[in-house]
């Protein structure tokens, strides 16, 4: 059937991402028949914080029995697609070019493995700017259907109370460990 829903969920950690997996996972999300977890973080800095936070995400979807995938992490070409923003704020033109990169990848996953749509957590920290991440993927998914899930908060802080999550201080890459 062409209608049916098989998601990409591109994920940044796991407390983050534990209320959206959980939803999809128990299908509390109407019309979404198939999803997959994809975690792509070349901007997460130093390779320490990176392996933490793709273990964390790993131990999550294990647990629930869900699909993950893994991009290559890449942080040098991460520094090259936001090069010259390096000084720009958080919620800044580099997070646009940051988030519109990882989408990118994203678009060309789901083509290359039969997924036709796309959704992220990438909002929902306390860092980010909902509106900013929707304007990025909506101007790079092209035929990929973007979709700005409204993720129950209620059930992301309360799996996060339950859990073990290690949580980090702050968005990932280093012009973000800036006071």
């Amino acid at each position: 059937m062409e209608n049916k829903i098989k998601l990409v969920l591109m994920s940044c950690c796991a407390p983050c991402s534990a209320g959206a997996i959980k939803q999809l996972a128990d299908k509390q999300i109407p019309g979404i028949d198939d999803f997959i977890v994809l975690f792509f973080n070349p901007n997460i800095y130093p390779d320490t914080e990176y392996q933490k936070r793709l273990a964390e995400q790993i131990k999550y979807c294990e647990s629930l029995g869900v699909k993950y995938a893994v991009g290559d992490y890449n942080h040098d070409a991460w520094l090259m697609a936001v090069r010259g923003l390096e000084n720009e704020p958080e919620r800044g033109a580099r997070c646009s070019k940051c988030f519109a990169y990882r989408f990118c990848f994203a678009r060309e996953f789901a083509i290359k493995n039969g997924f036709n749509a796309i959704a992220s957590v990438f909002g929902v920290s306390r860092f980010k700017d909902q509106n900013q991440v929707d304007a990025a993927a909506e101007s790079v998914c092209g035929e990929i259907k973007y979709i700005p899930v409204k993720w129950n908060e209620d059930l992301r802080i309360q799996i996060n109370r339950a859990t073990d999550f290690y949580r980090q201080k702050y968005c990932g890459c280093e012009f973000s460990m800036r006071k």
